[in-house]
C-alpha cells in the first residue's frame, strides 16, 4: 500500500464499490448493514471496503449505543481538491498561453474557392 496520505485516497477510491459507498456517506451516517443492503455481497465483504476507506482515512466509525455508525471524513476531500486543482491551475495556464500565441499568429489564407462552370444552354 502506498505510503502517502493522497495515494492512500486515491488507492482507496480506484474500487468502484468504494466510490459507491463514499457517495451514499455523503447523504449521511449510515451503519454496516444499511451500506451492505443494495450490494449482492457478504457484511464481511463491506467491512473489508470499510476497512479501505478507514485506512485512507476517508471514513470512521463510532458507536451510539447500539449502533455503530460509519462517517464519512470530508476533510479527506481537501487534501485531493487541493492537488486536482494545482494541476487544473497549470493546465489552464498552459491553455492561456496557446490561446495567446495563436492570436499573435497571421491567419492562414483561405483556399480560393472556384464556382464550377455552367454549361451553355442551347
Amino acid at each position: 500500500m502506498p505510503a502517502d496520505a493522497l495515494s492512500r485516497v486515491f488507492s482507496a477510491l480506484a474500487d468502484p464499490t468504494r466510490r459507491d459507498i463514499v457517495a451514499r456517506l455523503a447523504d449521511g451516517d449510515a451503519t454496516v448493514n444499511e451500506l451492505a443492503e443494495p450490494y449482492d455481497v457478504t457484511i464481511q465483504a463491506v467491512s473489508k471496503h470499510l476497512k479501505g476507506l478507514e485506512h485512507a482515512g476517508l471514513v470512521t466509525r463510532s458507536r451510539d449505543a447500539q449502533r455503530r455508525p460509519v462517517h464519512l471524513e470530508a476533510e479527506v476531500f481537501d487534501l485531493m481538491t487541493k492537488w486536482i486543482e494545482r494541476y487544473r491551475r497549470q493546465a489552464e495556464e498552459r491553455y492561456q498561453r496557446l490561446d495567446a500565441l495563436l492570436e499573435k499568429m497571421p491567419d492562414h489564407p483561405k483556399p480560393k474557392t472556384t464556382k464550377p462552370k455552367k454549361g451553355l444552354r442551347k
